[in-house]
């Protein structure tokens, strides 16, 4: 209720909640798996399934996201609207999986985690493109379903993404394996060379299709 809110907005943005404390020694505890490829997907899979995510259908957290109007990417949301958010999310789960999920643990757990993966700066906000990729990423759903969804949060209406909403795209997804500790593995944090690789391949592309008509 009130209480809990008022917890949320003072203290969540520098605090783990007991149980993530526990999550995160968990996760350290798989530290020594020797392949970072391995080492990462067991990490993400453990910190989905504590969070509840992996019952989560994309179909679900698209009617949610479209129930707060999440529209604006590039907008702020703070602690109340994530709170908010989450709870509705959660609240769905808890009604086809009332044994597995407890709507304030998870809001707790999940507010704490996008807080420490995507608000490093303690500012008690994240932009809301930061937290469809967040919840998108660990969601029960295929792989390539992911990508065409984060893809659409940053293309124009024609379909088409520029560099820079594609280094933002690109920046919010890096920050869960960097949280994890595992962002070395994967390039490390700067995303420029990635973006820059990606529009010289279309480029590369669109001059091999044009080569080929003219001939």
């Amino acid at each position: 209720g009130r209480d809990q809110l008022h917890i949320h907005q003072t203290q969540t943005t520098c605090w783990d909640h007991p149980k993530m404390a526990e999550l995160y020694q968990s996760l350290a505890d798989l530290n020594n798996v020797r392949f970072s490829a391995y080492r990462t997907a067991m990490k993400l899979r453990r910190l989905q399934k504590a969070l509840c995510l992996d019952l989560l259908s994309m179909p679900m957290a698209c009617e949610v996201f479209d129930q707060h109007g999440l529209k604006q990417n590039e907008q702020l949301l703070d602690i109340s609207q994530l709170v908010t958010c989450l709870t509705s999310l959660y609240q769905r789960l808890e009604q086809s999986h009332s044994h597995l999920v407890s709507v304030p643990l998870c809001v707790d757990m999940c507010l704490n985690w996008l807080l420490n993966v995507y608000d490093t700066g303690r500012t008690g906000k994240i932009r809301t493109l930061s937290f469809k990729t967040g919840i998108i990423s660990l969601c029960k759903a295929h792989l390539e379903d992911k990508y065409r969804f984060l893809f659409r949060q940053v293309a124009s209406a024609t379909g088409f993404c520029d560099q820079r909403r594609l280094g933002l795209l690109l920046h919010d997804s890096i920050q869960i394996p960097r949280q994890l500790g595992e962002v070395a593995s994967f390039g490390g944090s700067n995303i420029e060379p990635s973006v820059r690789s990606c529009f010289q391949f279309v480029r590369h592309t669109l001059k091999v299709l044009g080569s080929e008509t003219e001939a």
